[in-house]
């Protein structure tokens, strides 16, 4: 199954606003471009499902930013539940699903309740690291390696 990448996101430091861009660079040294987690080996980039967003969103009964989880990367057309160590391809960039987002207080500063609404069936998205660099595009296809 092929999904489409929808946004990137990157924030500059802890707490910083999410700013929303059209391309972004991936490398195993520091993640995306731009992102201050990037250089956290196993956690360098979060990428979330718009399905699993929209569900979550439904349960809580707001309609809020894809941003609002403070996620790199949205996507749509694939299911993330369960696949911690699966290669995910964005564009010509390939990274591995090392676990899922684990939703945070920080959730329920932003609307309360939100983080309650992420917890089942990996609705916070994963956490991935870069294992083959490339440049990605808001558009790129994205599919599940096998």
């Amino acid at each position: 199954m092929t999904g489409k990448l929808l946004g990137i996101a990157r924030k500059s430091k802890s707490h910083a606003p999410m700013e929303e861009i059209q391309t972004a660079d991936l490398t195993p040294e520091t993640g995306l471009e731009g992102d201050y987690r990037g250089k956290l080996r196993r956690r360098q980039v979060s990428v979330l499902c718009r399905k699993a967003w929209e569900e979550t969103c439904k349960e809580h009964g707001k309609d809020l930013a894809w941003t609002t989880r403070r996620a790199n990367i949205l996507i749509e057309g694939l299911d993330l539940k369960d696949t911690k160590g699966a290669r995910l391809r964005i564009g010509d960039a390939i990274l591995e699903v090392h676990c899922e987002t684990d939703p945070c207080s920080r959730m329920d500063d932003a609307s309360p309740g939100l983080r309650k609404a992420l917890e089942p069936d990996w609705r916070g998205g994963v956490c991935c690291r870069v294992i083959k660099p490339g440049k990605i595009s808001v558009g790129d296809s994205a599919e599940i390696e096998s």
